[in-house]
């Protein structure tokens, strides 16, 4: 009995007949386990390819003539791959939001102070907002071209993570009040839209707006 329990070594398909579910199960192929790291793999570099072919489009054509069809051409692959991809152009125009966002998010994740760890969190909402103008500034034209779906911009990773990132940083900084609205409105006053019609049709300096920033967030700091 005790030498039935240890279990036999497992062998290569075809060498034996035995009819055990032991045996049935050592015929399975142990290396398919690394396929879909694999496959994300190659999904993930693909996504990048077609990101990177996006963006020199649009640097030359702008965001809102760009298209599903031209990316496809651009990156030498089938339209069908670009829209498996990103479901249709707005998820595209998101995707190539998000990829952008990616050095803004490593600035406040995890960049140096002021407005990354190791500063007090009211300085770090001081900074947030002006570095945040800047960047929706600057990519305004994609954001402006991704809003198709004015539900849709609420739900994207990005917006989910700011509202999250100023929000902890309200309740860190000890703000009156319910601090996950408070950060839809700290947020919906630089908001791209706004920001590009206060600067550009109002001929408003940036630094105006900056000044704005810091009032608000110093009125909802400021305690009783």
């Amino acid at each position: 009995m005790t030498g039935s329990a240890v279990p036999s070594p497992p062998r290569p398909p075809g060498s034996g007949s035995g009819s055990g579910s032991g045996d049935a199960r050592t015929t399975l192929p142990l290396a398919s386990t690394g396929e879909p790291e694999r496959l994300r793999a190659d999904a993930a570099r693909n996504r990048t390819l077609l990101l990177e072919a996006a963006s020199r489009l649009m640097a030359g054509c702008g965001a809102t003539n760009l298209t599903m069809e031209s990316v496809a051409a651009a990156a030498g692959v089938g339209k069908g791959t670009v829209f498996r991809r990103f479901g249709d152009r707005t998820g595209l125009l998101i995707a190539l939001m998000n990829h952008r966002e990616g050095l803004l998010q490593a600035a406040f994740l995890s960049g140096p102070p002021p407005m990354g760890p190791g500063a007090p969190a009211l300085d770090r909402l001081h900074a947030f907002g002006p570095a945040l103008m800047r960047h929706e500034r600057e990519h305004h034209e994609l954001i402006l071209a991704s809003r198709t779906d004015p539900l849709r911009t609420y739900a994207v990773p990005a917006n989910r993570l700011r509202i999250s990132h100023v929000a902890m940083l309200l309740r860190q900084a000890r703000a009156e009040g319910d601090v996950e609205l408070l950060a839809h409105t700290l947020l919906g006053s630089v908001d791209a839209a706004l920001v590009h019609h206060l600067t550009t049709d109002r001929g408003m300096p940036i630094e105006r707006l900056d000044q704005g920033w810091h009032d608000l967030v110093t009125r909802l700091c400021a305690g009783p």
